[in-house]
């Protein structure tokens, strides 16, 4: 899978061997770490992409809702869980401060974003580089700073080098999916589709203009490779 790649939860959970449901998911894998996020309108959480898509900021998770606790949107989000367990924020925490002081190094994490319900977009492999607390609102959020990385995570271990220059911004890809109604523009299919450059980015296309991408299914991705149609 490459970045850009279009995947639905069912085919991402097939993918990462596990039922999806919580959006941070530590050392999934012994190669890497997850991170589900969306900067839709409406979204939980306050996720921003930085730098072209070089660069993700993610906003950590609240305490799950229970009765006799406070709205979590009301109290800090917790590093660690009430039995003294580190929560997904503390491991992702504790991880990038390992990284920020040279102990240990980055860890590596896929990211998928959420594009409408039940469609996502895998965005690539990323290096955690840091993590700190803001306040926000009355209360203190985590926030995770994470950094495109030219590896990818692939059984067998093989470096795709990636450039990320090419990168998609997340408001493009929400304008050509609805533009493009979710379907291939060459044959209408709705199956493994890809966002496209259509002046290709080693000829100099456009990442950060709707007018530059499209949405094409995996076949005619492939048959069009780098030719300007």
């Amino acid at each position: 899978m490459q970045p850009g790649d279009v995947i639905s939860h069912v085919e991402m959970c097939a993918r990462e061997g596990k039922n999806l449901q919580a959006g941070m998911h530590f050392r999934i894998a012994p190669t890497h770490s997850l991170l589900l996020m969306s900067t839709r309108t409406g979204a939980p959480y306050a996720d921003s992409v930085l730098d072209n898509g070089r660069v993700l900021i993610y906003e950590g998770h609240d305490q799950p809702r229970a009765k006799d606790r406070p709205d979590p949107k009301t109290i800090d989000q917790p590093l660690m869980t009430e039995k003294g367990t580190l929560t997904q924020n503390g491991r992702f925490y504790m991880a990038a401060e390992a990284c920020r002081n040279g102990e240990l190094p980055a860890e590596r994490v896929r990211v998928y974003e959420k594009v409408r319900s039940g469609i996502w977009v895998y965005n690539g492999l990323f290096r955690l580089v840091d993590a700190w607390q803001e306040e926000y609102d009355g209360r203190h959020v985590c926030k995770f700073r994470l950094e495109a990385t030219d590896e990818e995570v692939i059984e067998g271990s093989v470096p795709l080098n990636p450039d990320h220059d090419r990168v998609i911004p997340s408001d493009v890809k929400r304008e050509v999916w609805k533009r493009d109604a979710g379907r291939c523009r060459a044959c209408g299919s709705t199956d493994n589709l890809h966002f496209d450059h259509i002046i290709p980015f080693s000829r100099g296309g456009s990442s950060i203009l709707a007018e530059n991408i499209q949405l094409l299914c995996a076949r005619h991705n492939l048959e069009k490779r780098d030719r300007i149609e």
